[in-house]
């Protein structure tokens, strides 16, 4: 792999800033509207993206229009909160780990639905900013979500 020496080193906002500012883009995910993902997800590549849907998805082009066509699947009325577990920063590589709680409204349901996906991410300073590289996220087991 090769490093990326053309991105400054010092981020514009603190990492733990930065998880309240993508929590508030996941919420605009859920209700229909991939714009704001695009403005945190990186352009350049390596970049991968394990849906909860179990295929493997690599390169940001491809990462993008995957998850451009997930966010077809919501519609507008969902909600949703991180329950981060870990997270922590060092450098110019930053992640965070935990439970993504929401209740959606996908397209054919009329009422939401819960949804817990457990969820890791992984960004890279670039430019200043944090820019999403990695996203793992599958659904959590209903008797780990009750015990």
């Amino acid at each position: 792999m090769n490093a990326r020496n053309d991105f400054p080193d010092r981020p514009t906002v603190s990492f733990r800033e930065f998880l309240r500012t993508r929590e508030r883009i996941s919420n605009d995910y859920i209700n229909g509207n991939p714009e704001p993902l695009d403005g945190i997800a990186t352009q350049h590549d390596p970049a991968t993206f394990f849906p909860p849907n179990g295929t493997t998805v690599q390169s940001a082009g491809e990462v993008s229009a995957a998850q451009h066509q997930g966010a077809l699947r919501f519609r507008k009325g969902s909600t949703g909160q991180f329950e981060v577990m870990q997270s922590a920063s060092s450098g110019t590589l930053a992640f965070w780990t935990g439970v993504q709680h929401a209740d959606v409204r996908t397209e054919g349901q009329e009422e939401r639905v819960p949804m817990q996906l457990r969820t890791t991410e992984v960004f890279r300073l670039e430019g200043g900013e944090w820019k999403l590289i990695h996203r793992h996220a599958d659904m959590r087991k209903t008797d780990e979500a009750k015990g």
